[in-house]
């Protein structure tokens, strides 16, 4: 098969286009796509690799693909904004690339229907490494609503996290196989956020609590203290000492829940809604005046940090 049948195919999976109040007027086929979006447009790439992000020798081809649109879903969740389309770039082994993009766009193709997103388009090729996965996604504020960003948070403001964190990647003979795979986007819970109440920072937790804290500590220009007796912790975690399970909590990354700020009694009406469809929300810490760091209750600095990327 060439790329301009796999790019048929594709289009025979798209549904049609154009339809009055459809934003995407044209899809895969072109040059480009088009698409009707309003006066601000909220955009966010993510790229994942094979032997990084997923190991396609231990896991369907379609959960990779999963997981490279739940990913930018939940960046646009993390903004408060409603997804809208998606971009994906594919580069494929030549050997076997054919079967593997079919299912990798097969799992984009199913999470993007359970979100109403809809493929705009992108780019296939093949090569003699790995398969790389990126998907760009554009999205809209919602009515009547800014986007959250990661720098509205103010002293006094309570920090509050969504689910439970830690060992997302699995362990054992199953590392590489958790939930960082089949998370759940946390689409609905921050459309009912931002719609409901006035939240003033917000960041998704891809890289670990301990880290993506301290993005909207220096961003927001304060510190942030949290509980660490009331950190929520994943049953995905391995059994362990209480600092060792804590540190996973903080540490392991890729949970893709929503850590968020806002007013004390605006947090105490996030406590006792019943509004996110059983996803728990937890009161972790606070914002304070003060130098632009993660600290515990008792003032000592956070000091785990999160996965990062190295660049020589």
């Amino acid at each position: 098969m060439s790329e301009w049948q796999f790019i048929d195919w594709l289009r025979s999976k798209t549904g049609s286009l154009g339809n009055i109040g459809d934003p995407i007027v044209l899809g895969p086929g072109d040059d480009a796509g088009i698409v009707r979006l309003g006066p601000e447009t909220i955009a966010a790439v993510d790229m994942l690799m094979d032997g990084v992000h997923f190991d396609l020798n231990k896991i369907e081809a379609r959960l990779a693909g999963r997981k490279a649109l739940a990913v930018n879903l939940s960046d646009l969740a993390a903004m408060g904004a409603r997804p809208i389309c998606a971009l994906v770039s594919l580069a494929l082994p030549e050997s076997g690339g054919l079967a593997m993009g079919r299912e990798i766009m097969e799992g984009i193709l199913a999470l993007a229907k359970e979100f109403d997103v809809r493929i705009l388009g992108g780019d296939t090729n093949s090569w003699s490494g790995k398969a790389v996965i990126s998907v760009t996604v554009l999205g809209q504020p919602l009515p009547n609503r800014a986007p959250l960003t990661r720098s509205g948070a103010k002293p006094g403001d309570w920090v509050l996290v969504t689910g439970s964190l830690g060992g997302s990647l699995g362990h054992g003979d199953k590392l590489g196989q958790g939930r960082h795979l089949t998370f759940i986007p946390r689409v609905q819970v921050a459309t009912q956020l931002n719609l409901s109440f006035e939240i003033t920072s917000m960041i998704d937790l891809s890289d670990g609590l301990a880290t993506d804290a301290s993005h909207i500590a220096r961003e927001s220009g304060l510190t942030i203290r949290l509980d660490q007796d009331h950190i929520p912790m994943s049953s995905d975690i391995p059994d362990g000492s209480p600092e060792e399970r804590l540190k996973h909590a903080m540490t392991d990354g890729e949970d893709f829940e929503l850590m968020f700020t806002a007013h004390p009694d605006i947090a105490r009406e996030i406590l006792i809604s019943d509004a996110f469809e059983g996803v728990p929300v937890t009161h972790i810490g606070e914002c304070r005046a003060g130098d632009p760091v993660v600290q515990w209750l008792d003032g000592t600095t956070v000091m785990a940090h999160g996965y990062q990327h190295r660049l020589d």
